[in-house]
C-alpha cells in the first residue's frame, strides 16, 4: 500500500450524477458506504434442498422446495420453518439477461461481481455447475467475478439463463465456529436461541468496469482531517488519478477536492483528506457527528485514466468525529460523554437473525432513540450493515462485537481471528462504531482467569483489533476477567437498586470491585491485569422479566416484576442507583426486545412497548 500526497482540486460538478447521494439513501444498498448507480437484488424465492451432496446438483435441482432468500430455513418468513438442524443445506436460483441489466452490465461495465452479505457458515458456489469459489465465516461479506462464468450470450440473448448455486455447511455441533448466540441443542435453552443457517443477508450482483474500486475505508485522523483508504480491482494501464470530493449536502457546502496519481505497484492506497473549515476550532463542532447532531459528510470517489476521464465512481459518506478514553471517561469529539446504550440481540420471531425487512433495520434504530437511549451493544452478532447506516444518520453509537465460539482450540483461535478481522475491515468506516468487542464474558476461553494461553489469546484479540483500527477503544472480554481492556466493562444483574448503588457508589466501591471478586463471582482483572484509571462501565445490568400479554411458561428474566408499576419502577431503582454513582461512565440495559424465552426486553418480541413508551424512556433518562 503506498500513501499518496493529494493535491488539492477545484469543485467538479460534472462528477456523474446518476450516483445516489449516499447521506440520504433509503436503506435498500447492501453496502451502504460504497454506492454505484445499479444493482441487481438476487434476494426472493430459490429452490432449496436440505443434506446430500449429489454431484448433480451443482447445475441445479428442479426437484426442490421453495425458500424465501435472505431468511433461514429455521424461520417462519423462509417458507421452510424447520427449525431442527441443518448440516448441510443447498440453494439455487436462475441469473437472467434482466438481472444483469437491472446490475449495470454494459460495454463500459463488462465485469460482474457477484455479492453475498452473509452466509453461515461455509459456502460453496457454482455457476451452470462451474465451481466459482468458497467462503468461511457465517457473519462476514464475500464476492466473485463471474464474468467469465455468465459468458456465452447473456448480455445478448433475452432468452439465455444461467443457474447459480449454493451449498451451505452449517455444523450445528461444532463449537469452534463463530456461532454467537445460536444454540447448540436442538431446541432453545437459557440464553441461546434458533439457530440461522445457510444464506441470511442479501445476494446480488453489481457490475464494474475492467479497472474498478473494490473497497473503501475512512478513518477519522483528527478533528479536521480523515484518511481515505482505496482498494482496486481488476486491469489497470498505470498512471491512473484518484479524485476525491467531499460535500456537506446539509448545507450545500463544498469541502474538500483531491487529486492524487496512483502508483504501479500497489493496488491499496491512502488518500489524506483535510477538511480546511475545521482548521477554526470555535466552529468544529458544527461539522462534528453525535448522536445528538449525526452530520454526514457525502463523498464521490472517481478513478480517472491517466488522460484524466472517469473509468469508475462510486458515492460513500463519512462521518467526523473522534473517540477515545481520558481520566475514567468515554471521549466523543474530546469531550466526556455518558454512554446509555441497550443490548441488541438483533433477532426477529419470523426471521431470526436476519432483519425480516429493510425497514425494520431502520424502525430498530429509531425505537432505541425513542426509548431514550445513545447507543446500543450489537450483541453476539456483526449486524446487517445497513443497520449501521441507519445508526450513522440517525444518530446513535454503536458497540462491534463479535459472535464468539464456545471452545478453545487452535481451530476455533483461527476461524474467530479470520472472522473478526474480516467484520473489523468491513465496518471501519461507520461513525456510528465507537467500540470492539471481540470477547464476552470468557466466551471461547472459560478458563481464562488461570490459564496462561487463554489470556494471551484475549490480549492478542485486542491487540490485533487495535492494529487494525487503533481510533477506537477495544474491550478484551466484556463482563469480567479482562486481561487488555481500554474500558473495564462489568455485567451485573443485581435486581435491587440500593445494593446496585452501594457497588458502584464511589471510589471506595470501585478499589474493592478491583480487589475482591466481582459480580457472578468472577474476577474483574486477570492475567496480570491493571487498573490504569480507564473508565467503568456496566455493560449488562436489568433484565427484569415482564409479561403483559400471553404468558410463556419458559420466559425468564434475572429478577420478575408482578405487573407493569412495578416493572417500571424496579428499572427506574436501577437507573437511579446508575445515575448516582461518581465512577460509572455508562451502562448498558438487558435488552430492547423480549428474545424467545427471555422474556426481560423492554419491547415484546414484535417490538411494541411493555407500557407507554414515555415511562420507559422516563426511567431509562430520569426526565
Amino acid at each position: 500500500m503506498s500513501t499518496l500526497d493529494g493535491t488539492v482540486a477545484a469543485p467538479d460538478t460534472a462528477l456523474p450524477p446518476a450516483l445516489p447521494l449516499a447521506s440520504r439513501q433509503d436503506g435498500s444498498y447492501p453496502r451502504p458506504q460504497m454506492l454505484r448507480a445499479d444493482w441487481a437484488d438476487l434476494d426472493g424465492t430459490w429452490s432449496f434442498r436440505n443434506d446430500g451432496d449429489d454431484a448433480a446438483w451443482r447445475a441445479g435441482f428442479p426437484d426442490a422446495r421453495d425458500i424465501v432468500v435472505p431468511f433461514p430455513p429455521e424461520s417462519v418468513a423462509s417458507g421452510i420453518d424447520e427449525p431442527g438442524f441443518h448440516p448441510v443445506v443447498w440453494y439455487s436460483r436462475t441469473i437472467t439477461r434482466a438481472d444483469l441489466l437491472a446490475a449495470g452490465h454494459t460495454a463500459e461495465a463488462p465485469r460482474l461481481v457477484l455479492h453475498f452479505g452473509a452466509v453461515d457458515h461455509r459456502a460453496r458456489v457454482w455457476i451452470d455447475g462451474q465451481f466459482i469459489g468458497e467462503h468461511e465465516g457465517g457473519h462476514t461479506p464475500f464476492s466473485f467475478d463471474v464474468t467469465e462464468a455468465l459468458a456465452g450470450g447473456t448480455s445478448t440473448d433475452p432468452d439465455a439463463v444461467h443457474t447459480l448455486v449454493v451449498r451451505a455447511e452449517d455444523d450445528p455441533h461444532d463449537l469452534t465456529q463463530p456461532r454467537g448466540k445460536q444454540d447448540w441443542h436442538e431446541d432453545p435453552h437459557a440464553i441461546w436461541y434458533r439457530r440461522t443457517t445457510g444464506i441470511w443477508q442479501t445476494v446480488w450482483i453489481e457490475a464494474v468496469p475492467t479497472a474498478s474500486i473494490e473497497y473503501l475505508r475512512w478513518t477519522n485522523v483528527d478533528h479536521g482531517t480523515v484518511r481515505l483508504t482505496v482498494r482496486l480491482r481488476g486491469e489497470r494501464t498505470g498512471r491512473e488519478r484518484l479524485r476525491v470530493e467531499a460535500r456537506w449536502d446539509e448545507r450545500d457546502e463544498h469541502l474538500a477536492t483531491i487529486e492524487s496519481t496512483l502508483g504501479d505497484t500497489s493496488d491499496e492506497f491512502d488518500v489524506v483528506v483535510p477538511i480546511a473549515r475545521q482548521t477554526n476550532g470555535q466552529a468544529e463542532d458544527e461539522l462534528h457527528w453525535t448522536p445528538e447532531a449525526p452530520r454526514l459528510v457525502d463523498a464521490t470517489v472517481t478513478l480517472l485514466d491517466r488522460a484524466g476521464h472517469p473509468v469508475d465512481a462510486v458515492a460513500s459518506y463519512f462521518g467526523v468525529r473522534t473517540v477515545g478514553v481520558d481520566g475514567g471517561a468515554f471521549l466523543l469529539n474530546g469531550r466526556s460523554y455518558d454512554v446509555r446504550s441497550v443490548l441488541n440481540q438483533g433477532y426477529w420471531p419470523d426471521s431470526h437473525i436476519a432483519a425480516p425487512s429493510r425497514e425494520a433495520l431502520r424502525r430498530e434504530v429509531e425505537l432505541i432513540k425513542e426509548l431514550g437511549f445513545n447507543a446500543a451493544r450489537n450483541h453476539q452478532k456483526i449486524e446487517d450493515p445497513r443497520f449501521l447506516y441507519w445508526a450513522d444518520r440517525l444518530g446513535i453509537l454503536v458497540w462491534g462485537e463479535a459472535p464468539g465460539a464456545y471452545a478453545f482450540s487452535p481451530r476455533a483461535v483461527q476461524r474467530l481471528v479470520r472472522e473478526w478481522m474480516d467484520a473489523v475491515e468491513r465496518d471501519a468506516s461507520h461513525p456510528s462504531i465507537v467500540t470492539w468487542v471481540p470477547a464476552n464474558e470468557s466466551w471461547g476461553v472459560q478458563h481464562i482467569a488461570t490459564d496462561p494461553a487463554q489470556q494471551a489469546y484475549a490480549r492478542s484479540l485486542a491487540d490485533v483489533t487495535r492494529a487494525i483500527d487503533p481510533t477506537r477503544p477495544v474491550i478484551s472480554n466484556d463482563g469480567w476477567e479482562h486481561t487488555n481492556s481500554d474500558i473495564i466493562t462489568i455485567h451485573d444483574y443485581d435486581g435491587v437498586g440500593e445494593s446496585l448503588a452501594k457497588t458502584y457508589a464511589d471510589d471506595t466501591a470501585r478499589s474493592e470491585l478491583f480487589h475482591g471478586m466481582g459480580p457472578s463471582d468472577r474476577w474483574v482483572l486477570v492475567g496480570g491485569a491493571t487498573d490504569h484509571g480507564q473508565p467503568v462501565m456496566l455493560t449488562e445490568f436489568g433484565g427484569v422479566d415482564y409479561q403483559p400479554g400471553a404468558q410463556r411458561e419458559d420466559g425468564w428474566g434475572y429478577t420478575s416484576a408482578t405487573d407493569g408499576d412495578d416493572w417500571i419502577a424496579r428499572i427506574t431503582a436501577l437507573y437511579d442507583a446508575i445515575r448516582a454513582s461518581s465512577f460509572l461512565a455508562g451502562s448498558c440495559y438487558t435488552q430492547l426486545t423480549d428474545t424467545m424465552q427471555e422474556t426481560n426486553g423492554l419491547l415484546n418480541a414484535d417490538r411494541t412497548p411493555k407500557v407507554p413508551i414515555e415511562q420507559i424512556r422516563r426511567a431509562i433518562t430520569g426526565r
